[in-house]
């Protein structure tokens, strides 16, 4: 994170702090839970490697907050891959559609601690309790093994947490967390959603958008690409005949 948005995030967290503080700001704040991000935009360029963004808020009385940032859905394929002579092949499939490309989650404690089981299945809370669609050629194949292989590969990658982030009360009301995106995070309008929990019931909950989009020289490439894919792959291979004739020559001459 710049110091910039550090710099934009602690103010923003001390006029909260003075909204927290103020007996007359109580009275006016009806909503028990207030949310915001250090940056709604996530610009990945040519050198991105990655980057945090800040969530803060305040709640307006005691309870417990829950964080989940969850990616554009997508279609995706788990292959099961035999050995046959030697030779490692991919042999059945499953599919499976509504996978989010990016799944996290946050938490100021343990989730089953603070709240039921029932809530967090019908509200979609942790990854044990996303709603994969399975579309599977082979009907009897054991939907877990390839579910299972589904959110390992993508763990592996960075693209789901393997266990909740940490949510920090600053006080009994202002709490924050720090949310990573990874080099290789997917383009999309993410939904981030902020659950604030009383004795196991659900109080309030706030969704705020984020964009992660490619921007720059990388952008252009990556729109151009997609949109004259054809003339795209001829001027690659016009690149790479001319980048091997010049090294040929460059090399012949010593």
């Amino acid at each position: 994170m710049s110091l910039s948005a550090r710099f934009i995030a602690s103010i923003c967290l001390s006029a909260f702090a003075v909204i927290a503080t103020s007996t007359p700001m109580k009275r006016a704040l009806a909503d028990p839970l207030v949310v915001d991000l250090s940056n709604h935009l996530v610009a990945i360029t040519t050198g991105f490697t990655g980057t945090d963004v800040l969530l803060f808020g305040a709640v307006q009385n005691e309870g417990d907050v829950i964080v989940t940032v969850r990616g554009p859905d997508q279609d995706m394929v788990v292959r099961r891959k035999e050995r046959k002579v030697g030779i490692w092949v991919n042999a059945e499939s499953a599919r499976y559609k509504n996978v989010p490309a990016y799944y996290a989650s946050a938490s100021n404690r343990p989730m089953d601690i603070i709240a039921p089981q029932n809530i967090l299945q019908d509200y979609r809370i942790g990854l044990d309790n996303q709603r994969f669609i399975a579309v599977s050629d082979n009907p009897d194949a054991d939907q877990k093994v390839y579910r299972d292989a589904l959110v390992r590969n993508m763990q592996n990658a960075g693209l789901f947490n393997q266990r909740p982030a940490k949510i920090s009360f600053l006080s009994n009301q202002l709490f924050r967390t720090d949310i990573h995106f990874p080099a290789n995070t997917p383009t999309g309008t993410y939904t981030i959603n902020v659950y604030l929990i009383r004795d196991g019931r659900i109080a309030s909950v706030k969704t705020t958008p984020l964009v992660v989009s490619k921007t720059g020289v990388s952008a252009e490439v990556y729109e151009f690409a997609h949109r004259y894919s054809a003339l795209y792959g001829i001027i690659a291979v016009i690149i790479a005949v001319i980048a091997g004739w010049i090294a040929s020559v460059a090399f012949r001459k010593r």
